[in-house]
């Protein structure tokens, strides 16, 4: 399962450029006000799951924080980040993982997960990240996750997704977490295209 899923990322970052994916932001505004809202010093440490190629890392950088991990399944996709940070790339921590079968060995302050989770269509998958997200994070600790809304797509990159209402994320969670805030996004596609997304935030219990 993993082999396959990387493969087909693999070839979607080796097949078409960063600014051009469907998920592309030129600025991940979302993220950024979830983290200003939150208030967390510079010193968090933060994981961006699924991360890939996005400007999240390069934002953070620029802002000051210093304890930066950047999780993906597609090894192309770190790539392009490290290229596009140059030396900076060196302050990060880069990880080639299926986060659904990954055992994280450390702790973080903040999970961010922006439409990573919405491609864990089976339950066993689930069931891994929630180990994986346990198993990183600790009492307090916050996450910050955004999955296709109900009214969005029903595939993305050839996949099937699993869409999600805020009602539908928290009860994925609730066994560690509490839902903290929901909003909802329309993203614009590089493409001109409309995607409905479900954004929650989450503290540990």
């Amino acid at each position: 399962m993993t082999s396959g899923k990387r493969e087909h990322w693999d070839e979607v970052y080796r097949t078409k450029s960063a600014d051009s994916v469907s998920w592309y932001q030129p600025t991940p505004g979302p993220s950024l006000r979830a983290l200003d809202e939150l208030q967390l010093p510079v010193t968090a440490s933060l994981i961006d799951v699924g991360g890939g190629a996005s400007n999240l890392v390069d934002r953070l950088v620029e802002r000051g924080w210093s304890n930066l991990t950047v999780l993906d399944i597609a090894a192309p996709a770190l790539e392009v980040a490290k290229a596009r940070l140059r030396d900076e790339a060196g302050r990060i921590a880069w990880v080639v993982a299926d986060v659904a079968a990954w055992q994280p060995d450390r702790h973080y302050d903040v999970w961010h997960d922006r439409a990573v989770f919405h491609f864990l269509t089976e339950p066993e998958q689930r069931l891994g990240y929630r180990r994986a997200l346990e198993t990183g994070t600790v009492a307090g600790s916050v996450l910050i996750i955004a999955t296709f809304a109900p009214d969005g797509p029903e595939r993305c990159s050839g996949l099937p997704v699993q869409r999600y209402d805020a009602l539908a994320l928290a009860t994925e969670f609730s066994s560690t977490f509490a839902l903290q805030r929901e909003w909802r996004e329309e993203h614009a596609t590089p493409a001109g295209g409309r995607q409905s997304f479900q954004w929650c935030v989450f503290r540990r219990r």
